[in-house]
């Protein structure tokens, strides 16, 4: 009997172990990964050609802080492109505190204008450079609490630096500067967009960050940017939040920003239109595709964007023309109303041109 019951418990066992097993593959092949909901999503629009069809979205063109590279270049003779985007520096704006420079803007605004296009402001208060700092020098010091952070690698190096947007008095510092801005272009110039929203600084990098004071700050310049312009559109660039990374780690820092912008009026757009790149696909892009927006939205297509890749001067021969999947993702998936084109060679001429000068 005992020989019985040990061969009876074995096949029951074995039965189970081989039911288990079943189930748990069944269940993976149901299973889908949540990163994943919209990594195939830019299949549809595969197919997509030049010339590109006007279908009522603004184009413009990115010439980052470049601001010579306006003067001459083959895209004032496009029609399709409505004008130019350039960033400006705090820095270059306030020299010193209080006293505001606006020349570069009043300059390129007249040579666009001149030959039929319009201006488009970005913003600056953060750097991709560690040798490059955005914020005037009076803020970097101990009334301002240093005014601005520097951002690491993993590794430690230094990265660029980012505007304590967290402080309350570097914030209004930097509220006074767009209210003077307002007072001059408003209604003149087109639109005028906030920087990204993606910092790398944690709690260890500064003792006063918290990622809910960070988005309070966030709200806070957006307001300041609407308020002082109610005529020219206004945006700002929202792709992460510190502390959250959709899906997983949903804390609705970004939902919130993108519902603030709504509900004040603020467009919301984001830098880098990966459209196979997971982190963008479930952070600002899902935001900007499951939302239902009553304020412009805007994405750009940057440095690398045009191969697939961010923040790269890289070129490869004989890549792929994009350009045409890009756009229709943009107008299909995001619904956007703005579109910007980096000014990066060789694909702005040798890609983008074709498809917008043709009809």
């Amino acid at each position: 009997m005992k020989g019985t019951r040990n061969r009876s418990w074995k096949s029951a066992t074995i039965m189970l172990l081989f039911l288990l097993t079943g189930a748990n593959h069944i269940y993976a092949k149901q299973w889908m990964n949540p990163a994943d909901k919209y990594l195939n999503a830019y299949k549809e629009y595969r197919n997509a050609k030049c010339p590109i069809e006007n279908d009522g979205i603004n184009n413009f063109v990115y010439f980052a802080g470049d601001r010579a590279a306006i003067r001459g270049n083959p895209f004032l003779r496009v029609d399709r492109f409505k004008g130019a985007q350039i960033m400006y520096s705090w820095r270059e704006l306030e020299p010193t505190q209080g006293d505001y420079d606006f020349s570069a803007i009043r300059e390129d605004l007249a040579y666009l204008a001149a030959h039929g296009k319009q201006l488009w402001v970005q913003l600056q208060d953060a750097t991709f450079s560690g040798t490059n700092i955005a914020v005037p020098d009076y803020l970097l010091t101990p009334r301002y609490d240093g005014g601005a952070v520097q951002e690491r690698t993993d590794q430690g190096k230094l990265k660029g630096w980012a505007a304590k947007r967290w402080n309350p008095k570097v914030r209004h510092q930097f509220a006074q500067l767009i209210a003077a801005l307002g007072r001059e272009f408003d209604g003149k110039i087109a639109g005028i967009n906030l920087q990204e929203t993606a910092v790398d600084v944690s709690k260890k990098d500064d003792p006063t960050f918290t990622p809910e004071r960070y988005v309070e700050g966030i709200k806070a310049n957006m307001l300041a940017l609407k308020r002082a312009f109610p005529h020219s559109v206004t945006m700002q660039y929202a792709n992460f939040i510190p502390g959250e990374f959709l899906p997983w780690t949903d804390k609705g820092y970004l939902r919130s920003v993108y519902a603030y912008g709504n509900s004040i009026g603020v467009g919301l757009g984001a830098p880098d239109l990966m459209v196979e790149r997971r982190g963008q696909l479930n952070n600002p892009l899902a935001m900007m595709h499951e939302g239902h927006f009553s304020v412009p939205l805007g994405i750009a297509v940057q440095d690398g964007n045009y191969i697939g890749k961010t923040g790269t001067t890289k070129v490869i021969t004989n890549a792929p023309n994009i350009v045409p999947v890009l756009h229709a993702f943009a107008h299909g998936f995001l619904r956007v109303s703005y579109l910007f084109w980096s000014n990066q060679e060789p694909y702005f001429t040798k890609d983008v041109l074709p498809c917008f000068e043709k009809r």
